[in-house]
């Protein structure tokens, strides 16, 4: 299983919105677009590439340094199978 965090959602989205549009949507709104976005090319590449298996966006996980912590309302957001 991996684990991957994005630490750099709302900057992405600046950079592709613009600091106007930036500046009004919310931090969470900025981390799901980026997971969706992450999502549907990290599944189309990988299906190119002969791999199987499934793909989720969860909340209530967070990783610091080697520890990864398990918060209140664990659940999955998105779940998607290649």
């Amino acid at each position: 299983m991996l684990v991957l965090k994005i630490t750099n959602a709302r900057e992405l989205v600046s950079a592709k919105l613009g600091r106007f549009l930036e500046a009004l949507t919310p931090d969470a709104l900025d981390q799901k677009t980026v997971e969706d976005i992450l999502i549907k090319e990290l599944i189309k590449n990988l299906a190119a590439e002969g791999l199987k298996g499934e793909l989720a966006a969860v909340q209530g996980l967070d990783l610091e340094e080697k520890t990864l912590l398990v918060g209140d309302g664990l659940h999955v957001r998105r779940h998607e199978s290649f």
